[in-house]
């Protein structure tokens, strides 16, 4: 499967703003990539790329005074199979995991897992360990927090989204974390296109996407707390501890976002 791929972020910025955007597609899916996805700024801009300390690609630059877009534009191959599922993915002991996940047990600007500690328990302690109990993390936030764009603010940490019970998918991803966490589960945050490609029709305008990763039976585990069912054509952007980790952009001045759009279509080859 071929998926065209690409955004586009328009900024009203009253003076000259640095930023950086972390907007290309992760190194794991480089490869897949029949172009690369280069950044381009309106007006054109010097932009200086480096990895961050997740191994994420990310762009640094200075935006002038007015109107200012981003964009993006790839084509991607994707095997148009839907997210994995292994039921048979087993915790792991904390002895037990490799070193650069144990960053991912603890704490985090959105993932209060002291607060949350003793509910975690009190919810989970009976659920099988490994898949299952994720999958019951991820089903218990799926039914507890309703979705509605309206509901969007940057600074909700999981626990107000537990007590708001309203959210959008990074909160929903955020809640899930820090559960995961206080059950000694290594959790992450990921960011990235999340498409629409199988399900029925109407589909609601493309986005960006928060799921989650669980370390589970030697390797990282995709599960999706919001949607809470598979999906064709997930591409990853950048992963880290939650959303301060990976903003898609940050500027460091007054900004104002205008214009917004996410493409994630499927390219149908002519028969």
């Amino acid at each position: 499967m071929r998926i065209q791929l690409g955004c586009q972020m328009t900024f009203e910025l009253p003076e000259v703003t640095p930023m950086i955007a972390t907007l290309n597609v992760h190194s794991s899916r480089v490869s897949d990539l029949e172009r690369p996805d280069y950044l381009v700024t309106t007006p054109a801009v010097p932009i200086e790329g480096y990895r961050d300390s997740f191994g994420n690609w990310c762009n640094r630059f200075v935006a002038p005074a007015g109107r200012f877009s981003l964009r993006t534009d790839t084509v991607i191959r994707d095997s148009g199979q839907w997210d994995s599922v292994d039921q048979t993915a087993q915790q792991m002991l904390v002895q037990n995991l490799p070193s650069d996940a144990l960053q991912f047990l603890l704490g985090s600007r959105y993932c209060e897992t002291d607060l949350l500690l003793d509910l975690a328990w009190n919810l989970f302690k009976d659920t099988p360990p490994g898949w299952a109990r994720v999958q019951a993390v991820c089903d218990y936030v799926h039914n507890h927090i309703t979705f509605g764009y309206e509901h969007g603010r940057p600074t909700r940490t999981a626990t107000q989204a537990l007590n708001e019970g309203h959210g959008v998918c990074r909160d929903f991803a955020h809640l899930a974390i820090a559960f995961c966490r206080c059950l000694n589960i290594p959790a992450r945050y990921c960011t990235g296109y999340i498409s629409d490609i199988g399900l029925p029709l109407p589909h609601a305008p493309g986005d960006f996407g928060a799921w989650i990763e669980c370390y589970l039976g030697g390797r990282w585990h995709l599960f999706d707390p919001r949607n809470n069912n598979p999906r064709i054509g997930r591409i990853l952007v950048a992963h880290g501890r939650d959303a301060s980790d990976v903003p898609l952009t940050l500027a460091f001045g007054v900004n104002t976002l205008v214009d917004f759009r996410v493409v994630t279509d499927e390219i149908v080859e002519a028969q």
